[in-house]
C-alpha cells in the first residue's frame, strides 16, 4: 500500500486527487490502520459486505468502470452497527480512500507522511 498519493480517473497522466482531499495515513484512526493491514493480507474480513463492489452513485470518487471499487469496513467502537467508517479501494497501488461519514466525503489515504 505504500507508495504516492497519485492516481489517474482515466488514461491519462496521472495527477494528484484533489477533489476528495487527502490524509496522512498516520492520522487515521488506528481501526483504518486494522483495515488496510486485513485488506494487504486478504482478509479474513469481520463484515460478509467486506470486499464487495462500491458503486460509487453518489460520484464523489473519480468516474471509474463497474468494479473499479471495493469498499471495506472501518470498525467503529461501540457501534452495535457496521457504523459509517469505511475504506473504499481503487484498482491502482496506493488508491486507498476513508470516508468517516458514509461516503459523502472521501479523503486518499497518503502513505508518504
Amino acid at each position: 500500500r505504500c507508495g504516492a498519493t497519485t492516481a489517474t480517473s482515466t488514461a491519462a497522466a496521472p495527477h494528484r486527487i484533489t477533489a476528495v482531499g487527502s490524509v496522512c495515513y498516520s492520522a487515521l484512526p488506528s481501526q483504518a490502520h486494522d483495515t488496510l493491514d486485513l485488506i494487504d493480507s486478504g482478509g479474513p474480513f469481520p463484515f460478509p459486505q467486506d470486499g464487495t463492489v462500491f458503486q460509487n452513485r453518489e460520484g464523489v470518487l473519480p468516474q471509474q468502470s463497474t468494479g473499479y471499487y471495493h469498499e471495506y469496513t472501518v470498525i467503529t467502537p461501540d457501534s452495535p452497527t457496521r457504523g459509517a467508517r469505511r475504506i473504499v479501494t481503487g484498482q491502482r497501488t496506493a488508491e486507498d480512500y476513508y470516508t468517516a461519514d458514509h461516503y459523502a466525503t472521501f479523503r486518499l489515504v497518503d502513505f508518504g507522511c
